[in-house]
């Protein structure tokens, strides 16, 4: 069994949303400085690194992140590995091989450095959600920081995954994963009335 890591590191170095709350560690206990253990409390949106979007993100009086079904954030699951351009949309057309698992994460290479935010990353169209959802998948997820354009307002694959009722992953690192058929381990914390949910996603081969 081969387990590959495809969270970012979460340290204050690690870029959030523009305006966003940056991951920030609160040392109140130290050994080092005398303390019989070591104690520490953490700031940082929720939106951080590897996460989970919950539906009421993107959807008035919807699931909050303790609500919502844990079967989508487990079980088998794609990696596609998709050519597009700087800011373009993934759409149908996009996919070179046959949709094979109810969970598909793609790998789009347009936000290399988490560490570094740049504002053309590739994202998910709504026409490739409603595909998805066709195909049975349950979950879709990517390599960058939303699945909409950094400058839409409207959301429109987010409302795209509120109709069809899939999940999603963003900020995923898949540089080092190749594509095909693992098991997604992506569970998010239970976290009440909360809009989303920081992740340690694995993808576990055999």
């Amino acid at each position: 069994m081969k387990i590959h890591d495809i969270s970012p590191l979460i340290s204050p170095r690690l870029a959030v949303w523009p305006g966003d709350v940056a991951f920030r560690r609160r040392v109140a206990v130290s050994m080092a400085e005398g303390g019989n253990l070591d104690l520490s409390s953490m700031t940082a949106t929720l939106h951080l690194g590897a996460h989970a979007d919950a539906p009421s993100h993107y959807a008035a009086g919807a699931q909050g992140m303790d609500a919502v079904d844990l079967t989508p954030y487990y079980g088998s699951c794609q990696v596609l590995r998709v050519t597009v351009e700087r800011a373009e949309r993934i759409l149908p057309h996009h996919l070179k091989e046959e949709i094979a698992a109810p969970r598909v994460l793609f790998h789009t290479g347009t936000f290399p450095d988490p560490e570094t935010w740049n504002t053309d990353f590739a994202s998910l169209s709504p026409e490739l959600v409603e595909h998805l959802h066709g195909k049975g998948v349950l979950l879709v997820g990517l390599d960058t920081p939303s699945v909409d354009p950094f400058e839409s307002k409207a959301l429109e694959s987010h409302q795209a995954l509120a109709r069809t009722g899939m999940r999603n992953l963003e900020g995923l690192v898949l540089d080092a994963v190749p594509g095909g058929l693992y098991t997604l381990a992506a569970l998010p914390l239970k976290l009440e009335g909360a809009d989303a949910s920081p992740l340690r996603a694995v993808l576990i081969e055999g």
